[in-house]
């Protein structure tokens, strides 16, 4: 064996090249912007609990009963996910209305399938 070549299959290039492309910087600051959002239990039972709403979106004022959180923590948890880019926000009078944004749980799962 000489000097170029390694005993290591996996660090010889020739030997093993890459299936496809590696996640750029970009897309795995997406991901992890969503996998960080989806973490945290009560923000899987908010979207649940949006998802599950007859129009498909619920008040603000529906959300802080069912997890028994008050309302600045669901504010919070829901301003996550609205920047996490799964849950739309719509102001009505004096009350917020989230839904969930089209394509978005589709997409969160196409962000797993593409690791």
């Amino acid at each position: 064996m000489n000097a170029s070549q390694t005993l290591d299959p996996l660090l010889d290039p020739a030997c093993c090249p890459p299936a496809g492309p590696a996640l750029g910087a970009e897309e795995a600051k997406e991901a992890a912007l969503v996998f960080k959002a989806l973490s945290d239990p009560n923000r899987l039972r908010l979207l649940s609990l949006v998802k599950a709403g007859e129009s498909g979106e619920r008040c603000v004022c529906d959300l802080t009963e069912p997890l028994d959180l008050g309302q600045p923590t669901v504010s919070h948890h829901l301003k996550i996910l609205v920047d996490a880019g799964l849950l739309h926000r719509e102001k009505r009078g004096t009350w917020a209305y989230y839904s969930i944004v089209p394509g978005a749980l589709e997409h969160a799962a196409g962000l797993v399938a593409a690791l």
